[in-house]
């Protein structure tokens, strides 16, 4: 089994043996452009769940507002899955800078299925972060109850 090394010149591509990569598997390419989109999707099912539970049970009972630790797993259910987007977010940052040979990220263009895949990452994390935080804005204004009729 021989591997072969090439050497680009200085500010080209990282070296490739074998056809591969250094450093950068399938299924961390997949995690990059995967996880944000899954942690968006994951908040809104859990927005939904935790919302339909709290203010049921309380409807019950007569009253109209959910109980404070409905609140609080939210904003835990949030934070973490922010904290996953941003991690995903980090990474496809780290692996278009080790891929790409371009310095800009406004010039920058995906050549290549990994570094393309690093690249939608990043922006997938960036905009899908976004959302995160936009879906959880309301409960700091409206109550918990009351934003879902």
């Amino acid at each position: 089994m021989s591997t072969n090394t090439t050497n680009p010149p200085p500010g080209d591509r990282p070296p490739v043996i074998a056809g591969r990569t250094l450093g950068l598997s399938n299924g961390r390419l997949w995690f990059q452009v995967a996880a944000s989109a899954g942690a968006w999707f994951g908040l809104g099912v859990a927005d939904m769940l935790i919302t339909w539970r709290a203010c049921v049970h309380e409807e019950q009972f007569g009253g109209a507002s959910a109980h404070p630790g409905a609140r609080i797993l939210y904003f835990a259910i949030t934070g973490i899955l922010f904290g996953v987007s941003l991690l995903a977010g980090g990474m496809s940052y780290r692996s278009w800078r080790k891929l790409s040979s371009v310095t800009a990220l406004l010039s920058a263009e995906g050549r290549e299925r990994k570094e393309f895949m690093s690249l939608a990452g990043l922006f997938i994390s960036f905009t899908l972060g976004v959302g995160i935080v936009w879906l959880c804005l309301p409960l700091f204004i409206i109550p918990m109850c009351m934003r879902a009729r």
